[in-house]
């Protein structure tokens, strides 16, 4: 019996440790509830007027593109100590960018 040829790719990815999240689509929810529950008290306290939201939106952003925007999200996770995954910072990155900075 001959396994379809997507199995066959699966089956090879899976053999040699490729990961194929990589492939997969983000959870906006998720970057959401992470947003609420991880960045936005701290971005409030760096906005100086208790709004987390405030930092996205700024006229100074050192956020331009999207790979400014997957690069500061993980440099937060990093030195903040956030312990997300990487499919964490994809969704938080995925969430950001389509609730405020709408980059393609």
């Amino acid at each position: 019996m001959k396994l379809p040829l997507i199995k066959l790719v699966f089956i090879f990815a899976a053999m040699f440790g490729l990961h194929l999240s990589v492939y997969a689509t983000t959870d906006l929810a998720n970057g959401k509830k992470i947003d609420q529950q991880k960045c936005y008290a701290c971005h409030a306290k760096k906005s100086g007027f208790g709004n987390g939201d405030m930092i996205y939106t700024r006229s100074d952003s050192k956020v331009k593109n999207l790979q400014n925007l997957k690069t500061m999200v993980a440099r937060c996770n990093t030195e903040l100590r956030l312990d997300l995954f990487p499919e964490d910072e994809a969704d938080v990155t995925a969430f950001l960018n389509k609730q405020f900075y709408k980059f393609k």
